[in-house]
């Protein structure tokens, strides 16, 4: 299928690692240039790399933390113009309820709703000019079925949900979308940390606990960061210029649920 991509520039944050490469890769094979930011140079710059040897785009790269004003500043200076936003931060420290205290609440708003809001309110007036625009929000199944332990995750992430229900009827008047991508668990660095825990706490092997938690994903596997960038690059073509304000869920149907 032909995404009627090529020439568009999309600012993809997070994009060295994880889901957040899927989408930049995905987007890369549809003839997208890139801007490209992580918090780690080494793995940005690698990564740059590879997307430019697969497909041919071009890659600007910005190192820093797109929760910092500054860094965030920096980026956005780099990505005037860009007719895709692909938002993208990784979760807070999971843990109980009664180990948070505001500051913990804080930087988690910080990370996984201010930020990302800071960045549609910086970029999304030049879509609107131009008649044209693409946001993805990459939040978490969490907002459909909270997990107990992720509650700070839980908290800000349900926070940008709302904003963007509200937001993207907004601005859908003037070709411009905006949707969130609800990932359940893929391979990734983030699954990696988190069955980490489980290995701990219950004292068994790392394997194990991802056997375990397997068991409850009907698909029966860990999602593939490719396939959550198909998806993300689907949302962000024209094939799906009536998708508005909508949360997709990508997790082999490990939340069951009706709607």
């Amino acid at each position: 299928m032909d995404l009627r991509l090529k020439g568009k520039t999309a600012l993809v944050c997070a994009g060295s690692r994880g889901l957040g490469r899927g989408c930049a890769a995905a987007l890369a094979e549809a003839g997208v240039d890139l801007v490209l930011n992580a918090r780690g140079n080494e793995a940005l710059e690698a990564t740059a790399e590879a997307i430019r040897a697969d497909w041919g785009v071009s890659v600007t790269t910005v190192a820093g933390d797109v929760a910092d004003p500054d860094d965030r500043a920096r980026l956005l200076n780099a990505a005037q113009g860009v007719d895709i936003l692909v938002t993208n931060a990784g979760g807070p420290p999971p843990g109980l309820w009664s180990d948070w205290d505001r500051d913990d609440f804080i930087k988690a708003l910080d990370a996984n709703m201010l930020t990302p809001i800071a960045l549609m309110k910086a970029l999304l007036p030049g879509m609107i000019d131009r008649g044209w625009g693409r946001v993805v929000n990459i939040t978490s199944g969490s907002v459909k079925a909270p997990i107990a332990q992720l509650g700070l995750s839980n908290s800000a992430r349900a926070g940008l949900t709302g904003y963007v229900a509200g937001t993207a009827r907004q601005v859908a008047p003037f070709g411009v979308t905006i949707n969130n991508l609800l990932p359940g668990i893929h391979a990734t660095d983030r699954a990696d940390a988190l069955d980490g825990n489980v290995a701990r706490a219950q004292n068994i092997s790392l394997e194990d606990a991802r056997a375990q938690r397997v068991e409850t994903i009907p698909a029966r596997r860990y999602g593939d960061p490719a396939d959550f960038g198909a998806m993300c690059a689907f949302l962000c073509s024209d094939r799906a210029a009536f998708i508005v304000g909508q949360n997709i869920l990508l997790d082999g149907g490990a939340i069951n649920a009706t709607l």
